[in-house]
């Protein structure tokens, strides 16, 4: 179950609590009128996803590629495939005999597109098999138009409309007595969810990918290979000071390699291979992600004590099974200086020296709520002006412009949500949007007549996010509205 803002609610059913009438979708309070010895267990949506990705890995098994298909499903590309398992319906029982072992209850279909497989695999019979050459359309026929893969909304939409199955609203869209029929039947449709874009929200989009006439782009699962650092040795070690110098080669090695992903290691393991065969391997897991090649050689000391290296050890190898993303840090240069002779003093002096004084700067939070104002740049050997505290700004883009772009922005109302907006001479279309934030203009600073500023995090189709900000408000007697001019709109920063 997972936890909703009515209460909680069942996100997933098993066999027995559909069999005792639980439904997806239930309220758990409903579910427990309808059985009462109904058991729950928290939802783990990131922990599904994360088996999913791994279900996802195995699979290519069937396939060179596989794609998620969140929250239960995998597709596989078996093109040209086939044949090397016997045909395609021994495929399809090979996939249903390896999850069946493995405790998965699994439906499978094969089908020219992605889509079609999707709607066999849990609308059609089992083992659905449909090929290049059959009617894609008369074979789907009979299936619900839940089979396109359709928000709730939109299905209850088409089921007012009397639209039930694929083969209803196929004939609606795509069949008529001639050409111009069948262009008007679609553009019946199309009217109907003309402001649809997303494919889950428009039945024609989805009838389209379906049969094959538009793409449907997927993203395959790809397996990052895990960290490894390994020493093949040229004449066998069975001393541990020589143990403890290949150790301390590897460490150093995958501090270099984890830093060039920008990750840090959470669980080590070290194999050894001995001349007669055996292979020796030692795991160390940490509280958290490091790279530091003397913690990780500190740690392995003690798991190293019981090691037998019998004949000698040929193959010293140290993997990182466990990784989490780990940014570079700036150290303690204060301390540095005791150990390495530099300290931050002395680095700014050499570079005043060297470069100038004026070429030199540092930036200083002032107080001031106005972004181009918050922040300034002074001479490091200035002292800091005084401030009434440092303001806890909101979340502020990482990047602003040199100066506020002026965009023409295209919103219902003047005081509503900008839609789409022209910058640099491409428009924008807005698929989200949040604020807005408003910031007063300084009085002490400022006359009175000045204009307020609403900014908005936006982000627009492609997933580019922006900030910008309308420049007064519509009525407001300020500025250019005395004159009648509309607020203006600027672009001051982008967000990554």
């Amino acid at each position: 179950m997972t936890e909703t803002a009515h209460g909680p609610r069942i996100a997933a059913v098993n066999h027995a609590g559909r069999a005792a009438g639980v439904a997806v979708g239930t309220m758990l309070a409903d579910a427990r009128t309808v059985c009462p010895e109904v058991r729950t267990a928290p939802a783990d949506p990131a922990g599904d996803l994360a088996f999913l990705e791994k279900l996802a890995l195995w699979a290519r098994r069937w396939g060179p590629w596989s794609a998620l298909d969140a929250p239960d499903g995998v597709l596989v590309d078996v093109t040209a495939v086939a044949h090397l398992f016997g045909g395609e319906a021994r495929l399809l029982a090979d996939v249903e005999t390896a999850c069946t072992t493995r405790g998965l209850a699994v439906r499978s279909a094969i089908a020219p597109t992605a889509g079609a497989a999707w709607a066999l695999a849990h609308y059609g019979p089992v083992r659905s098999i449909a090929r290049p050459e059959d009617d894609l359309l008369a074979r789907l026929a009979e299936l619900p138009v839940a089979a396109l893969r359709l928000d709730d909304d939109v299905l209850t939409v088409l089921r007012r409309l009397g639209l039930k199955r694929l083969g209803e609203l196929a004939g609606v869209a795509g069949s008529g007595a001639d050409g111009e029929s069948e262009a008007a039947s679609r553009d019946a449709i199309q009217r109907r969810f003309r402001n649809r874009k997303s494919p889950a929200a428009n039945p024609l989009i989805r009838l389209d990918q379906l049969l094959g006439r538009v793409p449907e782009p997927l993203l395959p699962v790809a397996a990052r290979a895990m960290p490894l650092v390994q020493r093949r040795l040229v004449e066998p070690i069975r001393h541990r000071d020589l143990l403890d110098r290949v150790l301390a080669d590897l460490a150093q090695d995958m501090a270099r390699e984890l830093e060039g992903r920008g990750e840090g290691a959470r669980r080590l393991e070290i194999g050894l291979w001995r001349v007669d065969g055996e292979v020796i391997v030692r795991r160390l897991e940490l509280a958290a992600a490091t790279r530091d090649p003397d913690h990780v050689i500190r740690l392995f000391g003690r798991k190293l004590d019981d090691v037998d290296a019998g004949f000698g050890v040929e193959t010293v190898r140290l993997t990182a099974s466990w990784t989490e993303p780990l940014a570079l840090e700036q150290g303690d240069i204060e301390q540095s200086a005791q150990q390495r002779g530099t300290s931050l003093a002395a680095c700014i002096d050499r570079l005043t020296v060297r470069l100038g004084a004026e070429a030199v700067r540092r930036p200083v939070p002032r107080a001031s709520h106005l972004p181009e104002r918050a922040t300034g740049w002074q001479g490091p050997l200035e002292p800091v002006p005084p401030a009434q505290g440092l303001l806890e700004f909101h979340q502020r883009p990482l990047k602003l412009l040199d100066r506020p772009e002026r965009i023409a922005v295209l919103y219902a109302s003047p005081d509503g949500f900008p839609q789409r907006f022209r910058w640099r001479g491409q428009v924008r279309e807005v698929a989200r949007v949040e604020g807005p934030e408003r910031i007063a203009p300084e009085w002490w600073r400022e006359r009175s007549s000045a204009r307020l500023r609403d900014y908005y995090r936006i982000e627009d189709d492609a997933g580019r996010r922006y900030w910008i900000y309308r420049h007064g408000i519509a009525g407001d007697g300020r500025g250019k509205d005395r004159e009648g001019h509309a607020p203006d709109w600027f672009l001051q920063g982008l967000c990554t």
